[in-house]
């Protein structure tokens, strides 16, 4: 029989990827892997800033990603400065700012390993309630929004001439995403998470013909891969969170020697 910390390891991991293989999907669609990477990246401030105010770690999270994402839309309104050079400024100064903010509160105690790379054996009853129970808000309305996005997607100017407003959907996505960094964060840490919405979608695109069967296996292929890793941390000892990505490489392995089905709509 399995011990209860690691039944709650395979429920928190299999929850954690049933909501990044959607999101993953959209992400892998709209180019917006960096993007991902600067979100997670800003996480660590966020916890830094909810130590020193005595808030939830997750609110904290949650709060700094979505100022984040709102500088962002901000400053690429501006258009002073290039998409990318935008971000890699977001993700390296919110990082440092993290990192040095912790730093100087010696009287708290914090795992930087696990905030890093996670430590989803340590899991807790009400952290599954928190990753389900936020999971099915981040999945209804992803779902809600699933056509909009679809057609910002392919063309923002089609969309908007059906009398959609692209910008309004991109930027209520930049609030999933946040949500997913705030409840996956404990279980694959900030430098994991954004492997784990990118490399099942990639799997996942060379097989699916629809974009409604890219999202599904996206999440069945995460779903693989933290069975997977978790078995292989198990049996040899391996870092839980490392163990699930390279899992995960492993799927996308697998599905690169498949005859490949689609690409999505961004093709």
């Amino acid at each position: 029989m399995l011990e209860s910390f690691f039944t709650r390891a395979i429920l928190a991991g299999v929850g954690v990827a049933l909501v990044t293989g959607p999101l993953g999907s959209f992400i892998v669609w709209r180019r917006m892997a960096y993007f991902g990477d600067t979100m997670a990246h800003s996480a660590i401030l966020g916890v830094a800033l909810a130590l020193f105010f005595s808030i939830s770690p997750i609110i904290g999270v949650f709060a700094i990603a979505v100022v984040v994402a709102l500088i962002l839309a901000f400053l690429q309104r501006r258009g002073t400065l290039s998409a990318d050079s935008l971000l890699g400024l977001l993700s390296h100064s919110a990082l440092a700012l993290g990192l040095v903010l912790v730093s100087l509160m010696p009287n708290v105690r914090i795992d930087l390993m696990g905030l890093l790379f996670g430590d989803i054996l340590a899991v807790s009853a009400v952290d599954l309630i928190v990753i389900y129970g936020g999971g099915a808000v981040v999945l209804a309305a992803l779902a809600w929004l699933w056509r909009p996005m679809l057609a910002g997607t392919v063309s923002e100017e089609i969309a908007q001439a059906e009398g959609l407003n692209p910008e309004r959907t991109r930027l209520v996505f930049m609030v999933l995403l946040a949500g997913l960094i705030a409840i996956a964060m404990k279980i694959l840490g900030v430098m994991l998470i954004t492997a784990m919405l990118i490399i099942p979608a990639t799997a996942a695109r060379r097989l699916a013909r629809t974009p409604e069967q890219m999202a599904l296996y996206a999440a069945l292929g995460g779903v693989a891969a933290v069975l997977a890793g978790l078995w292989a941390s198990l049996h040899f000892d391996t870092p839980s969170g490392p163990s699930i990505v390279v899992a995960a490489l492993g799927v996308f392995t697998l599905t690169s020697l498949l005859p490949m089905g689609g690409k999505g709509p961004s093709t």
